[in-house]
């Protein structure tokens, strides 16, 4: 809370946030500060967007951080999902999982979906 802040404007940090919040979906190392600061798109202050911007220059500093998968990973049609658990900034476990089995038709993947 910067209650005391210079006001900054609200609509160009609702856009910065909103498309961090988007981003949020592949980048789960984002969600906890975009979350926070996404609480102050009310009436938010200097330092606030500061911390946006400080954001979007991590996201700049860091585009060419991914994970990996071979080409011969992917030789079938399943789905792989995959989850990565970070402390703070640091990586400190990651899996992938493929679906179970691969329907050919919309019917049989529901009908797998109500069995499951």
């Amino acid at each position: 809370m910067d209650e005391e802040g210079i006001d900054v404007n609200e609509t160009m940090y609702r856009v910065i946030i909103g498309s961090l919040l988007y981003l949020t979906a592949n980048m789960p190392d984002l969600v906890l500060s975009v979350g926070m600061y996404a609480r102050f798109q009310a009436s938010p202050k200097e330092s606030h967007f500061k911390v946006a911007k400080r954001i979007l220059r991590y996201l700049k500093g860091t585009h060419d951080m991914v994970l990996f998968y071979p080409s011969d990973f992917l030789v079938d049609q399943k789905s792989t999902s995959g989850m990565a658990h970070f402390l703070g900034s640091s990586l400190i476990s990651w899996g992938t999982k493929k679906q179970n089995t691969m329907a050919l038709s919309t019917t049989e993947a529901e009908y797998v979906t109500a069995a499951s």
